[in-house]
C-alpha cells in the first residue's frame, strides 16, 4: 500500500494547497474527498473504471454521477485527472493523505484504538484525556474491537503504537522464553 500513498500524495498536497483557504472548510472538503473514496473503493465502480468501451468522459460522468451531491470544481477537476491517469483507485489514499494534511494544520492527530470489549464514552475520553498529554496534539478517536487481544488496548496515533493488550504482553513472554 506504500506505493499508492507516494501516488496519492501528490493529488491530496495539490488538492489542500487549493482548498486551504476555501470558504467551505477543510472539514467539509474531507466530507467529499471521504464520499469520493467511498465510491472509488467499490468492486464495480473500479471495474467500471477498467473498462475499455468507455471514454474518459463518459468514465469522470459515471464517477461523479455516483456521489450523492454536487462536488465542487476542484474535486470534480480531481476527478478529471484521476481518470485521465487511470489511478481512480487512488482516491482513498488521496483523502488519507488530505486527512493527515488537515490535523497536521489543525494541530490534531486520529488516535485508532483497538480495544478487546466495547469501551463506553466515559472510557474513551479518559483514554484520550491521557494520550493527549503524552503526545500534544488534540486527539479524534476511533474506535474498534477486536476480541483476539484477549484484554486491555492498543492505540495508534501516527507512527506510534501503544500496545498494553494481553496478546501483546503474551507475545513478549513468548519471545522472552524462547530466547
Amino acid at each position: 500500500m506504500a506505493e499508492l500513498s507516494t501516488i496519492a500524495r501528490p493529488y491530496a498536497e495539490a488538492l489542500f494547497e487549493a482548498v486551504r483557504n476555501d470558504a467551505q472548510g477543510l472539514e467539509s472538503w474531507s466530507g467529499v474527498l471521504s464520499l469520493l473514496a467511498q465510491v472509488a473503493s467499490l468492486p464495480d465502480v473500479l471495474e467500471a473504471m477498467s473498462d475499455p468501451r468507455l471514454n474518459d468522459a463518459q468514465r469522470v460522468q459515471l464517477l461523479t454521477g455516483l456521489v450523492p451531491q454536487q462536488l465542487p470544481s476542484q474535486a470534480a477537476n480531481l476527478v478529471e485527472l484521476v481518470v485521465e491517469n487511470d489511478r481512480v483507485q487512488v482516491l482513498p489514499q488521496v483523502a488519507e493523505q488530505f486527512e493527515l494534511l488537515r490535523n497536521r494544520v489543525e494541530g490534531t492527530a486520529l488516535a485508532r484504538i483497538t480495544s478487546a470489549f466495547p469501551l463506553d464514552d466515559a472510557q474513551v475520553s479518559s483514554l484520550l484525556q491521557g494520550l493527549e498529554r503524552k503526545f500534544g496534539l488534540k486527539l479524534k478517536s476511533q474506535v474498534t474491537v477486536d476480541p483476539a487481544l484477549i484484554g486491555g488496548v492498543r492505540v495508534a496515533v501516527g507512527d506510534h503504537v501503544l500496545d498494553t493488550s494481553v496478546q501483546a504482553r503474551l507475545a513478549s513472554l513468548r519471545d522472552t522464553l524462547a530466547a
